[in-house]
């Protein structure tokens, strides 16, 4: 086995391939070829050993550190996009989300699906509440539902839009926040009246942000040591990134420069540096401090649609 790189970073586009990039040269140093479909979200395992790929229908696993183009396990219940994929903390199980309506829950030690949940909607996002013990998912009828992998069911619905589809959710490291972004270009912001050591039942509404006058596509709370402010990543549909501070959700810098719709961002482990993914075929990494790109990722012939990033030591979500 090849020595594992410290930070690694992946892009996937519409021209079928999976890149991994030095993330500080911007030089593409493995191109895997992806047939099956288009790819539609991708998360790096906490220990680092694999990337996992949604597409359609199927969620494939790639061995970070080999060399060879074949994934080593294929997920494959899903009858239509997955949309959502992320893992436990200790990456012994994974989670996903399907237009297929259903919120999925994978144990990467036994194959096959341990349990499913439906949604009775396309799902867009899933997230996993820092105790571990909940998922919550939006999906494109505008629902928000908590699943409670303790009790197994769903334990809160709710609607911040009616009829308007959820893109994207995003919870605060410490389990204080969730955020909901969606196709009116707008974020909902709750407070969560219950800690991470518990099952949360209620969402407090703190904050109603006007980010975009397009969709907003991914939004992303700043991690854990991302000192001294707390941020709000929103990547939207009108080619910029907005970075807003979550003390009253003001508007810290606008990033510009993609030229079309911006997808998926992703946080350096210390909150210092964002990439972005874009249909203009880049994908970019910008310095929060000053809000320039400070890198762009070459080399896909097509919309680079996600992006995955873990810079982290083993085991943190990076």
């Amino acid at each position: 086995m090849s020595q594992q790189p410290s930070v690694i970073l992946a892009t996937a586009s519409y021209d079928h391939t999976i890149r991994y990039w030095e993330a500080k040269s911007g030089l593409c140093y493995k191109t895997i070829q992806y047939p099956d479909s288009h790819v539609n979200r991708m998360e790096i395992t906490p220990q680092k050993r694999y990337l996992a790929v949604a597409g359609n229908p199927s969620i494939r696993l790639y061995d970070v550190n080999s060399a060879s183009p074949q994934p080593v396990m294929s997920f494959d219940s899903h009858t239509n996009n997955v949309m959502a994929v992320g893992f436990q903390c200790d990456g012994n199980w994974m989670y996903s989300g399907s237009e297929d309506g259903t919120v999925r829950i994978w144990d990467l030690r036994a194959r096959g699906c341990q349990r499913e949940y439906e949604s009775r909607g396309a799902v867009n996002t899933v997230v996993l509440h820092p105790n571990q013990t909940e998922l919550i998912s939006g999906d494109q009828n505008g629902n928000i539902r908590v699943w409670d992998l303790t009790a197994n069911s769903c334990s809160c619905e709710l609607v911040p839009e009616v009829d308007t589809a959820v893109r994207s959710l995003t919870v605060m490291w410490d389990g204080s926040l969730v955020v909901a972004a969606n196709n009116n270009g707008t974020c909902y912001v709750w407070h969560l009246l219950r800690g991470t050591q518990q099952a949360m039942t209620n969402f407090e509404p703190l904050h109603k942000l006007q980010a975009h006058d397009g969709y907003i596509l991914k939004c992303l709370l700043s991690p854990e040591f991302c000192d001294p402010h707390r941020y709000l990543a929103t990547a939207s549909s009108d080619h910029t990134v907005k970075i807003w501070n979550v003390e009253g959700f003001t508007l810290e810098k606008t990033l510009i420069g993609h030229q079309r719709w911006v997808w998926d961002c992703v946080f350096s482990v210390d909150g210092a540096y964002l990439i972005t993914a874009s249909s203009d075929t880049t994908a970019r990494l910008w310095s929060m401090t000053t809000g320039q790109d400070i890198r762009v990722y070459q080399g896909h012939h097509k919309g680079t649609t996600c992006c995955a990033l873990h810079d982290g030591a083993e085991g943190s979500p990076g």
